[in-house]
């Protein structure tokens, strides 16, 4: 008996098989969706573990050397010398599709192109440690905005595998096998009402023929005693 409540008639079946067929395609495409999204994601956590590593490791050094030139310059004399910066940037977002996953994609763009903009102050006040140290930010700067393009990817695609893996586990367990359920149902319903009227008319055939067997007989008789009576 089928979870669902079905009427046991052939347009149902044929309702139920098309919806059958629908979902077990459905299943497949869900099935390698999350498949090709499983890959993607894991060789984004791949890149995201490379490149967070070689980010701390450059941002450890960027460290040190603001460490450095605050020793040499005093801390003070270096925030006075960062203090108005000259260089602006600018940063904008687009979108990737990946297995219906829109993913974003940042660009950043300086102002202007010249790599000397980046260094606010004058070098003859400053140290050569402070200079290397701005440079070195300015470097890491665009790799830390790639780890954080690439792990939100990372995070939208879990979300979305997880829904996918949801409904492939809903199709699996749920509406494939209910549909199939009813589907037996439905067939055993109506192969059982086939069989019934099948008996019902073999049991109307022979009472029609046992009807034309005792008219025939009634007529034989009267034939007979017809006869009988003429020979008399």
């Amino acid at each position: 008996m089928p979870n669902i409540t079905v009427n046991p008639t052939r347009m149902e079946l044929t309702r139920l098989k098309g919806k059958l067929r629908t979902a077990q395609r459905g299943h497949k495409l869900l099935k390698d969706k999350r498949d090709e999204l499983m890959k993607q994601f894991l060789d984004t956590v791949r890149e995201v573990r490379a490149l967070r590593a070689e980010v701390e490791e450059e941002l450890m050094t960027v460290h040190g050397s603001f460490t450095v030139a605050a020793a040499i310059m005093g801390s003070q004399a270096m925030e006075q010398a960062l203090l108005y910066p000259k260089q602006s940037v600018e940063l904008t977002m687009t979108s990737q599709n990946i297995m219906s996953v829109n993913v974003p994609v940042y660009h950043f763009q300086t102002k202007t192109q010249s790599d000397a903009d980046i260094y606010p102050y004058g070098f003859a006040a400053t140290s050569g440690e402070l200079d290397t140290a701005v440079a070195a930010l300015g470097n890491v700067f665009q790799k830390m905005l790639k780890l954080a393009e690439i792990e939100k990817s990372a995070q939208l695609m879990a979300e979305e595998i997880e829904k996918t893996r949801r409904r492939v586990n809903a199709l699996e367990y749920v509406v494939i096998p209910n549909t199939q359920e009813s589907i037996r149902y439905i067939t055993m319903k109506l192969d059982e009402n086939d069989r019934a009227t099948t008996t019902r008319l073999m049991k109307v055939k022979d009472m029609l023929l046992q009807e034309a067997l005792e008219e025939q007989r009634a007529q034989d008789e009267q034939i007979l005693t017809r006869y009988k009576g003429k020979e008399t």
